[in-house]
């Protein structure tokens, strides 16, 4: 059992790096509904995530910023995860990871989030994987609030 948990330890590892060198939806959204600044003084990540958000749906995302390996690897995954999602779902998304990388595995099939799921094992780097998370949170909330009062 011990060469398959580094089989997939390294596979994880793999997919983080690559996220981290070729991150997916790097670049500012000028016709972006929201954003939002995140950062973690501890380590210096700093980014803004860009949310296009129509009809209660996530159309686009993307993000710019500069951060360790598992900061820019998680933005990466996040952009891929949650276009086309609807706000809810992703705020549910959003606490599920939230769980995995803080608390116990949500019951829930995370897909190709798993790969972050080793993070849980080095508590000072929680705050890298789930700053994107919170950004776009707070990003959704902008949306959420600019719906209410238009």
């Amino acid at each position: 059992m011990r060469d398959t948990d580094d089989g997939l330890r390294d596979l994880y590892q793999e997919v983080i790096f690559d996220h981290n060198r070729n991150p997916r939806n790097f670049r500012a959204m000028d016709d972006a509904s929201n954003r939002a600044d995140g950062h973690n003084p501890l380590c210096g990540d700093q980014l803004t995530v860009y949310a296009k958000v129509q009809d209660g749906v996530v159309q686009e995302v993307s993000f710019i910023g500069h951060g360790c390996a598992i900061s820019t690897a998680s933005a990466s995954l996040m952009t891929e995860a949650v276009r086309g999602m609807k706000i809810d779902e992703v705020e549910a998304l959003f606490r599920n990871i939230h769980a995995m990388l803080t608390e116990a595995h949500p019951d829930c099939d995370l897909g190709k989030l798993e790969v972050l799921s080793g993070v849980r094992e080095f508590p000072s780097r929680v705050k890298c994987a789930t700053l994107a998370w919170h950004t776009l949170h707070n990003a959704i909330i902008q949306a959420q609030d600019t719906a209410v009062t238009e």
